[in-house]
């Protein structure tokens, strides 16, 4: 890739400066290994959520809620969080970013369990976005739950589509960057959904539901 090139998508990553307290959640990510998404996957999530009026947004993977603190900034005012994560650790860290970010506690709902049975739970069509940013070997499961969540018009986002750079690079074959790449393939074929994959962070898969 020329130099002008990588110069510009590294200009584009950055282009948003996140707030202070979202600074601090992705921090916080990092030392309890729950990698943040990047400054420009945030901003997407914030412009997706804005763009649909989000008021009913599910999160799989709550980290150290600097991913929810950006899907909060482009939802309305009475929008609902709900946040499903397995480690009460992560749980935690996230309750006190909202906190920070003065978000009422109403405003999110932590639920801690394992997401494929949270998730069944939930009701159908009920959502207008749904972001899946957990465990990757869940994926397929979250995937079809989330489609199922999700009204007409409801959009779709999964994180780390591009899995490190290895999902488009055929030679990349281990087990991970296999399930992402048959999966994003799988996804792009989909009739219920009208899909792009962008290039931010470590690839986002956005998709429309039909």
């Amino acid at each position: 890739m020329a130099a002008a090139k990588v110069s510009s998508l590294a200009y584009a990553e950055d282009f948003i400066t996140p707030h202070p307290v979202i600074e601090q959640a992705q921090r916080r990510g990092e030392q309890l290994d729950a990698t943040p998404v990047s400054n420009a996957a945030g901003a997407t999530l914030r412009l997706l959520a804005a763009t649909v009026s989000a008021r009913h947004v599910v999160e799989v993977g709550t980290g150290a809620g600097s991913s929810g603190l950006w899907l909060l900034q482009g939802m309305p005012r009475d929008g609902i969080l709900t946040s499903i994560d397995i480690d009460p650790e992560h749980q935690r860290a996230a309750r006190e970013a909202y906190a920070a970010a003065g978000i009422p506690s109403q405003r999110t709902r932590v639920i801690s369990g394992d997401a494929g049975q949270v998730l069944g739970r939930l009701t159908d069509g009920a959502y207008d976005l749904v972001l899946v940013d957990a465990d990757k070997e869940g994926y397929p499961v979250y995937v079809e739950q989330a489609i199922r969540l999700l009204r007409a018009g409801g959009v779709l986002v999964l994180d780390n589509m591009l899995w490190h750079d290895r999902v488009a690079d055929p030679a990349s074959r281990d087990e991970l960057t296999t399930l992402l790449r048959d999966l994003g393939k799988k996804l792009r074929a989909d009739e219920r959904l009208l899909p792009l994959l962008l290039p931010v962070g470590d690839g986002l898969f956005v998709a429309v539901r039909r």
